[in-house]
């Protein structure tokens, strides 16, 4: 499971803290955040389900709780709504595999670009 993100350089923080967002790049960002999000919420619940569906015994019920705590707090750490740190975010999504380059299809070709650079960080 993925860390939280890894903080940028100063040089890039300060890039990315400094890009303009439109109205119709936040709707973008916005929609494909929330359908990664509700991805992973979902898987979340069905690994939730099945592990429910086996407990025989008080102890696994304690096991069950500790991962829940374990997730949401994945969960709350990977998935921060900031435009500071929402590039590094999509990039960590699409190593992932919950997004999709078609998926940001319509943000400014600077954002998409540094979004790509982040992959390949990512996946080196």
């Amino acid at each position: 499971m993925s860390t939280s993100p890894r903080p940028p350089d100063r040089d890039s923080y300060s890039t990315m803290r400094n890009l303009k967002w439109s109205s119709t790049e936040k709707a973008i960002a916005r929609k494909a955040f929330e359908r990664a999000l509700q991805q992973e919420l979902d898987a979340a619940i069905q690994s939730t389900k099945q592990m429910a569906a086996n407990i025989r015994q008080a102890s696994e019920l304690w096991e069950l709780e500790r991962y829940l705590t374990q997730r949401r707090k994945e969960i709350d750490r990977k998935y921060e709504y900031k435009y500071s740190a929402l590039l590094i975010v999509f990039g960590d999504l699409i190593r992932e595999g919950r997004l999709t380059a078609e998926d940001l299809q319509g943000l400014a070709e600077d954002k998409l670009a540094y979004i790509r650079r982040e992959v390949s960080r990512s996946a080196a």
